[in-house]
Order: C-alpha cells, then sequence, then structure tokens
C-alpha cells in the first residue's frame, strides 16, 4: 500500500511548518471584503450595544449629580449646554434609538417575518431608514 506525497505526514519540523503555514492566508485584510446590508446592520447593533454600555456611566452620572440637590441639579443644567456633552448625550440617544429599531427588527425576524434573503435586505434597509430619520429629529431635538 503505497501513500501519495499529498497525504503523507511531514518528514522534520521545517517541513511540518511549511505544511502549517501554506494553507494559511499571510493576512486578513477586512477592507477586502464587502459585506451585505444585513451583516453590516447587525455589526452596527452589536457596536450600539457596547456604546449604550459605555454610554451609561455618563447617564447615571448626570441622573445622580441632578438627583443629589438644587446645586448638582443646576451643575449638570450647566454642563449639558456644553457642545461636547450635547454631541456626548445625542451620540446615546442615537445609539440607542438605532439598538431600538434593529430590537425590533430582530423581534420580527423572531417571529418569522422577513427571514428571506430578500426580506433580510429589506429589513435592513428599513432598519437604517427608520434610524437615520430618528437620529436626525433627535439632533434638532436637542440642538
Amino acid at each position: 500500500m503505497s501513500t501519495s506525497p499529498v497525504n503523507s505526514p511531514p518528514e522534520g519540523p521545517k517541513e511540518c511548518e511549511e505544511a502549517v503555514n501554506s494553507n494559511r492566508p499571510v493576512n486578513l485584510d477586512l477592507s477586502k471584503f464587502s459585506f451585505p446590508l444585513p451583516a453590516i446592520t447587525s455589526i452596527i447593533h452589536r457596536v450600539t450595544g457596547l456604546a449604550l454600555f459605555v454610554g451609561v456611566a455618563f447617564v447615571l452620572w448626570a441622573f445622580e449629580m441632578s438627583l443629589s440637590g438644587e446645586e448638582g441639579f443646576n451643575a449638570v443644567k450647566g454642563v449639558m449646554q456644553g457642545f461636547l456633552a450635547k454631541l456626548i448625550l445625542w451620540g446615546i440617544i442615537s445609539a440607542l434609538l438605532y439598538h431600538l429599531v434593529a430590537g425590533v427588527k430582530h423581534l420580527f425576524m423572531d417571529a418569522g417575518i422577513g427571514e428571506s434573503l430578500e426580506g433580510g435586505k429589506l429589513g435592513a434597509k428599513i432598519t437604517l431608514v427608520v434610524s437615520i430619520a430618528l437620529i436626525i429629529l433627535t439632533g434638532v431635538w436637542i440642538w
């Protein structure tokens, strides 16, 4: 019984190292991949979830300060008048709105609505359009 060279085990450490490395990509360049729209909306959903987790610290600080008394309330009110605070607040609310809209899309999908390829693409488009509209309205409301 003869074995072919393709299936035979490597002889030495150098051959073993070459065999392992020859089947692996040189680097993984994410810019060369073309992600479909549903994948992009899913990634954004995860990123906004992380942003909400981090943004809760800012919101809790503002709530704690504003409830500590009149001095704290006025201090938070003064901070919230600044551009940076408004930008942070808009970012947190934007993340919340996108995460909410994408979550509702997932609830529809859990109910069996929009599970096809075309349904996924349409759901992703609706998620983006509704989220962008709500985010713009929030920006107008904050500023």
